[in-house]
Parts: C-alpha cells; structure tokens; sequence
C-alpha cells in the first residue's frame, strides 16, 4: 500500500481549515511568505488566481514534496475589488456601497505538485445579493468585529447571513474554499477526496 499523499494548505484560514477539515481530508499547514498586491490592474478572477499563484508557489519552493493547495478569495462589486477592511471605518464604507446590490465571490486556487512542478489554476464565482441596510445595522455589525479580518466585510456563515437574500453559485466559495472545484483538481493529482 502506498503512502498517502502529502497536503499542504498554504493558508491560515481559519475556515479554510474548517472546510478541509469539513470533507475529510488530511493535510498540514505551512503558510507562505507571498506579499499580496490587491493594486494589480487585473480583472477579480485574474487576480485572485494570480494571488493564489504566487502563495502556492512560495511554499512549493521550500518543499520536496507534496501537494500545495493556495487559495485567494476577494468580493467585486462590479470591477472594484474589495479586500480585508483595514480598520471599522473602512468595513462600514465597504458594507454600505454593499446594500442593496449584488456582488460576487471570487476564489483563485492554485493546486501545485512540489516535486515535479505540476500547476493547475482556476478559480470560482459566487453572486450574493444584499438587501438594503441601515445605518444602525451596518454599525451594530462592525462593532461584533466579525467583518475585520473577512474579504468585502462581511461573513455569510455568520452574522451577515441576516443581509443575504440570495446566493446564485457555489456556496464554500464564499466561506474561501470552493470545495467542488478543488476535489476536481485534487483528482488531476490522483488524489481522492472521497
């Protein structure tokens, strides 16, 4: 019987270690050492698979085997890209330019096999329509603290589930970790996620 293959996550989600974690498969993290520059004047999916690249890819170098998997998620509203708020101010902006409108989910993935340098790309679109909020909501949101560390400022498996009238698409995606996509590029690795 032949060993299991190596995993890396090449994150410190933690809800992309939930997700994993969620389908059963075994993996270790070793976060790499990318500097992201949300600033590159590339449409959302062409940058969040860029980003992604460049995180598998400073792992892979410090490894001799195994199988990378980095991921890189943003919100887009229209062709603005919306990162992690910086401070609450700029999680209230971003939820207020939000409300009422639909924005997508972007997912870049990077999937690379460190000893023979094998890469696959995609990445994965989800469309989540917001209802109008109020001012009071968008402060009372931001004051839980959930929105600080989240891309756009808000988290659907939490509290901003109450803003969300519809998701069109792949709902992991928007959690970070379009699960379907990755278990089909997973399986370009001969590795079975079921």
């Amino acid at each position: 019987m032949r060993a299991p293959t190596r995993i890396i996550l090449a994150s410190t989600s933690p809800r992309r270690k939930m997700l994993l974690e969620q389908i059963g498969l075994e993996f270790e993290i070793i976060p790499g050492d990318y500097e992201e520059d949300m600033t590159l004047p590339l449409p959302p999916h062409k940058l969040v698979m860029t980003l992604a690249k460049g995180k598998a890819m400073s792992v892979a170098r410090k490894q001799k085997s195994g199988i990378i998997v980095a991921v890189d998620t943003v919100v887009a509203l229209g062709e603005k890209v919306l990162g992690k708020p910086k401070n609450a101010a700029d999680a209230k902006r971003m939820l207020k330019s939000l409300s009422g409108k639909t924005n997508v989910v972007y997912s870049g993935m990077c999937v690379i096999d460190a000893k023979t340098g094998k890469t696959l790309q995609d990445y994965e679109e989800t469309m989540i329509v917001f209802r109008r909020l109020t001012t009071a909501e968008i402060d009372a949101y931001v004051a839980t603290g959930e929105p600080l560390d989240k891309a756009g400022a808000y988290a659907m498996q939490g509290i901003a589930a109450l803003f969300i009238e519809r998701v069109e698409g792949c709902y992991s995606n928007v959690i970070g970790l379009p699960l379907p996509k990755l278990a089909k590029m997973l399986a370009k690795f001969g590795v079975k996620t079921i």
